[in-house]
């Protein structure tokens, strides 16, 4: 095979992976394509946790034609048994003669150990074709595994002068149609939507993911609150899915009413105020990728503050609300520019009339 062939097979895999964008969660993303003298004989993708992985759905649409295939696996094949059979004693038993993978596993529980029993059995691998794609489909992922923490996106909706609403706080709508219909493709990509308990009281807001038409798995609704003030008729508590509250100070009371309303109620350090590294930690235990915020200034401030947002997906729409209206960020002023927060730009596209600025800080600064 050529290289070129191999990177438009390592596509077409990294294509199939995608496919499993709102259903895998806590699970990467994986797609698999077997090729045999040429010809594709089998693909497959990682549809939902629980279900086969990418390798077995591919070895079973190929059958026999596995037999002296090249398989293209967008991550290293598992050698452990989860929920599902190892793929990496599948490889070897349906006779695959080489593998290439995107990437090796950062999951301490592979981390090379696929790779390594490929080799043993006489299989050629390689690693490291279309590695940085296949890092950023599974870019939560790929940090919690590294960090102990989900990555952290923080969607702020601003006007063309830098401001989220109104001085009374008025913002539906900022931005139109199109960019809220975004906002939900996030959202289902996510593994938790997280907000603060003014954003409740103010907003009352659903924190679903709402594609019609697509299947996704809902991303768990998580609420900062340390004073346990989220009401029991919330709205985002009475939908269907799994709701947590942080908190520093369980009132027996109110925790109880909550419990009893299906919430899951955390205590974390801090008086006033959350712990926020703490809350990042505990959500990384609970395997949560990709955390999805939609938060007022003074929650994103302090995210900001303890370098725990990795990425700013900013919707600005082409209108002015004036000095008086609200800021994205409440953090102390600066006194000279040098200590300016800085940030990269990752990305920035019209989404309808708006625009999607996607950037992320030059240097993140978490545990």
């Amino acid at each position: 095979m050529t290289a070129r062939s191999d990177y438009a097979h390592m596509a077409r895999a990294l294509e199939l992976a995608g496919r499993g964008l709102y259903t895998t969660d806590p699970n990467p993303r994986v797609g698999c394509v077997l090729v045999n003298d040429g010809r594709v004989v089998g693909e497959g993708w990682h549809e939902v946790a629980g279900g086969p992985h990418a390798e077995r759905v591919a070895l079973a649409s190929a059958g026999s034609s596995a037999g002296g295939s090249t398989a293209f696996v967008t991550l290293e094949p598992c050698s452990h048994r989860g929920r599902t059979a190892p793929c990496t004693p599948g490889l070897i038993d349906a006779g695959v003669e080489r593998v290439v993978c995107a990437m090796v596993d950062p999951n301490p529980r592979v981390a090379g150990r696929g790779v390594r029993a490929l080799r043993e059995a006489g299989i050629q691998v390689e690693t490291g074709i279309l590695e940085g794609p296949a890092a950023e489909l599974n870019v939560g992922y790929v940090l919690r595994m590294q960090r102990g923490r989900p990555l952290v996106r923080s969607k702020l909706a601003i006007s063309l002068d830098g401001r989220t609403a109104l001085a009374g706080g008025e913002s539906e709508w900022i931005t139109g149609d199109d960019a809220r219909a975004d906002v939900h493709r996030w959202r289902a990509r996510s593994s938790a939507v997280l907000t603060g308990v003014g954003t409740i009281l103010a907003d009352d807001p659903s924190l679903n993911a709402r594609l019609p038409g697509a299947a996704v798995t809902q991303p768990v609704r998580v609420i900062v609150d340390s004073l346990l003030r989220t009401p029991r008729d919330a709205r985002t508590l009475c939908l269907p899915g799994e709701v947590i509250v942080f908190t520093t100070r369980p009132a027996r009371d109110a925790s109880d009413a909550l419990s009893a309303a299906g919430v899951r109620v955390q205590s974390v350090a801090g008086s006033d105020h959350c712990d926020l590294p703490e809350v990042m930690a505990r959500l990384g235990g609970l395997e949560i990728n990709e955390v999805w915020v939609e938060a007022g200034p003074a929650l994103n401030g302090a995210l900001l503050n303890a370098g725990l947002i990795d990425e700013l997906i900013i919707y600005m729409a082409p209108h002015l609300l004036g000095a008086g209206a609200r800021g994205m960020f409440e953090i102390a002023p600066l006194e000279n520019l040098d200590q300016r927060w800085r940030m990269v730009f990752r990305d920035v596209r019209r989404v309808g009339a708006d625009l999607r600025i996607i950037v992320r800080p030059s240097t993140v600064a978490g545990p």
